[in-house]
């Protein structure tokens, strides 16, 4: 791999932004797609193997180019340093996720209670605006602060993020639902939202809600129609 190759790899996944790296089996010529320099056929097939995040081989017009599809890492924007949230930061990291913790209140969003985490202690809407999330991210709110947790369902619902949940029960999640409203949400983006969040496991405790949590999220990843 030539080296302005591979500091354009490493640019991309800083930036999480998805591309394909295409090389010519035969030739060794190569190219990191989008590429207005490719030939059209195999920008093609990249493109449709970069959308279904697939690596392998292709035939294009008798040449066969070798085309890894480098998306970026699934993570979780976990809103809210609370108690399930202790619980759900390392069970995702099992799972093979990134994650950052927001929450403004710095006597809870401390390296203390959340060792080895990414923690961000600005507003959830100004953290969400600088993390721009992508089709790659889950995004979870569990303050139950309308204050904290509604900025960051805004955000959430204008974002591509694959997963959007919030704790609470059905009563808050309907006051949630008409204040959301109100701010001009539309019923069929609101929809987004899994509320109650998690599987319906019978969760009681905070370690059995994160686990109701990821085992959703993990569900949608995946594809599978897990509600609540």
């Amino acid at each position: 791999m030539k080296l302005d190759h591979l500091d354009a790899l490493h640019a991309a996944a800083a930036a999480r932004r998805p591309v394909a790296f295409a090389t010519n089996l035969a030739t060794g010529e190569a190219f990191i797609l989008p590429d207005p320099a490719a030939p059209a056929a195999l920008a093609a097939e990249a493109a449709t193997m970069l959308a279904a995040d697939k690596t392998g081989i292709a035939t294009i017009d008798d040449q066969r180019w070798f085309i890894e599809s480098r998306t970026p890492s699934p993570r979780i924007l976990i809103i809210g340093a609370v108690h399930i949230a202790q619980t759900l930061a390392p069970l995702a990291v099992m799972m093979g996720f990134d994650i950052t913790l927001i929450d403004p209140r710095t006597a809870f969003a401390s390296p203390d209670r959340f060792p080895n985490l990414a923690l961000r202690t600005d507003w959830p809407d100004e953290a969400l605006d600088a993390l721009a999330p992508d089709r790659h991210t889950a995004i979870v709110t569990l303050t139950h602060d309308p204050k904290i947790d509604d900025p960051a369902l805004i955000r959430a619902l204008a974002s591509e993020a694959f997963y959007i949940g919030s704790l609470g029960s059905r009563k808050t999640h309907a006051s949630r639902l008409e204040r959301l409203a109100a701010a001009g949400i539309p019923p069929e983006t609101l929809s987004r939202i899994h509320a109650p969040v998690g599987l319906d496991i019978g969760a009681v405790s905070s370690p059995e809600i994160a686990l109701s949590i990821i085992g959703q999220i993990v569900a949608a990843r995946r594809g599978k129609p897990a509600r609540s």
